[in-house]
């Protein structure tokens, strides 16, 4: 467990920057909205007639004059986006910064297994994305608490269990990849986890384009989806769960076979 509170001390900074900053964003959203009521019936009909571009984001099945269907596309896209860029750096580093950083001789050298490491890491990942969705949840909570809006509880805390959901499947599937790095890989976590949220946008554009939708967890975290439907797209979520942990297995294995630099 000293490697597990080493990491979580390692990496607390960015924890607490990214947690902050997506606090404040989501907070700033759900502050506003009591200004932006009154025009929001004439966006949902502007955007209405925006065609392609409209259902790219699901804005077309979401009613922006009621605070659910705003907080769904404005406050769930920022979640979203920031969660993942976030879960992606820290599972691409997880591994490859102890070669990277020149640290990993040290760490080898001590009487802990290499499986038993992977392990600690892999949590120290995970507890950090919890303790970023718990706080953001708070804060959210907190703060619509505060503009005294009429939230669907049970749907808020299933957009928030999605996108949870949608970070710990990035966070994993980046934590397979490292294992396979030796110099770092942030550009190719960061690319990684952007990629996956502009395939979402292109999947909505078209049926036809609609099978991209397996490539992507962002498929299941669909705000519009959620709040219109109350629960979430199964088939995405199950094979996403199936691609998380192929790429767990075959990073423990690589992680404990591979030549250390």
């Amino acid at each position: 467990m000293v490697l597990f509170f080493h990491e979580l001390r390692r990496n607390r900074t960015s924890l607490i920057i990214w947690t902050s900053v997506i606090s404040f964003m989501l907070a700033v959203c759900v502050f506003i909205y009591p200004e932006m009521k009154g025009q929001m019936n004439e966006m949902t009909d502007m955007f209405a007639d925006m065609g392609n571009l409209t259902a790219a984001f699901g804005m077309d099945e979401l009613n922006f004059g009621e605070f659910m269907g705003y907080f769904g596309l404005e406050c769930g896209e920022l979640l979203g986006l920031g969660g993942v860029i976030f879960a992606a750096l820290l599972g691409i580093s997880a591994l490859s910064k102890e070669e990277k950083d020149r640290t990993a001789e040290f760490l080898l050298t001590h009487p802990v297994s290499r499986v038993s490491i992977t392990l600690y890491k892999l949590l120290s990942v995970l507890v950090q994305i919890f303790i970023l969705n718990i706080a953001v949840a708070c804060v959210t909570f907190i703060s619509v608490a505060a503009v005294g809006e009429d939230a669907d509880t049970k749907t808020m805390l299933l957009l928030f269990l999605a996108y949870f959901l949608l970070q710990i499947e990035i966070g994993c599937i980046t934590f397979g990849l490292s294992a396979f790095m030796r110099r770092g890989g942030v550009g190719i976590g960061l690319g990684l986890g952007i990629m996956t949220y502009f395939i979402n946008i292109i999947a909505n554009l078209t049926e036809a384009l609609e099978p991209l939708k397996y490539l992507t967890p962002f498929s299941y975290a669909e705000g519009s989806y959620i709040v219109n439907n109350c629960a979430f797209e199964w088939k995405y979520m199950i094979v996403g769960a199936v691609a998380m942990a192929v790429c767990l297995v075959l990073g423990f294995i690589k992680y404990n076979r591979k030549d250390i630099a």
